[in-house]
């Protein structure tokens, strides 16, 4: 038992040594924290507003996932002050100006009708999902919780686009990806893929870009709007 534990701890350090170090040589970190990004996540999101253009002046958006923060930023940028931004996260987030944080579970009735609420009862034009589960090591096992974040984003979005809005969301590829991306074309009118430049070569992580929703599932349903 000594010894397990042990060798478990020698990993755990070995993994951290590695994750600082990359952290250090990582340019995109570097770029962040010169440019006041919260994370280097924001990258990623740049990248494809100037490819995709998903956001415009005055749009409600709610960003899932959001801790620490970074696509918030983002979005505030984006959307000018006539937009509304709402991030949600299970995490605690710090305080950022124009950004609407709501802390708990979206799959909570309170927490939705909250989140809502704060959109005015108008719904939004655009859901942005960066969710990930926290990694166990076991591929079948984090790609199993990887795609369950991704269902839970697009059942939300159904909750809360308006017609023709967007959904991107992140996952990871492999089990259950082609399954999901099926999923996306019955709902939307267009949906590609993403690999921006700051999502690690080594990552199985993507973006799915959901154009064009097919309905207005709030209104059709008769719920919260």
């Amino acid at each position: 038992m000594v010894l397990r534990m042990l060798v478990k701890s020698k990993t755990k350090s070995t993994s951290s040594r590695i994750w600082i170090k990359r952290q250090i040589s990582d340019p995109f970190v570097r770029q962040a924290r010169a440019e006041g990004y919260r994370s280097r996540a924001a990258y990623k999101l740049l990248e494809i507003q100037k490819k995709d253009k998903i956001f415009k002046k005055g749009i409600n958006v709610v960003d899932l996932g959001a801790a620490p923060g970074g696509w918030s930023q983002v979005a505030r940028e984006c959307v000018g002050q006539s937009g509304k931004i709402v991030a949600l996260d299970v995490l605690p987030m710090e305080t950022l100006k124009g950004v609407d944080i709501v802390q708990g579970d979206f799959q909570e009735e309170g927490i939705l009708e909250g989140l809502v609420a704060l959109l005015k009862n108008e719904g939004g034009e655009l859901v942005i999902s960066d969710m990930a589960p926290n990694l166990s090591g076991i591929a079948a096992v984090d790609q199993a919780r990887a795609t369950h974040l991704a269902e839970m984003a697009l059942v939300f979005s159904e909750k809360v686009l308006k017609k023709d809005g967007i959904l991107l969301v992140k996952l990871f590829q492999g089990l259950g990806f082609e399954d999901y991306l099926t999923q996306l074309r019955t709902k939307f009118k267009q949906v590609v893929i993403r690999k921006p430049k700051a999502s690690r070569a080594e990552s199985r992580e993507v973006y799915l870009l959901a154009r064009g929703y097919l309905s207005n599932y709030a209104e059709s349903k008769g719920l919260l709007f």
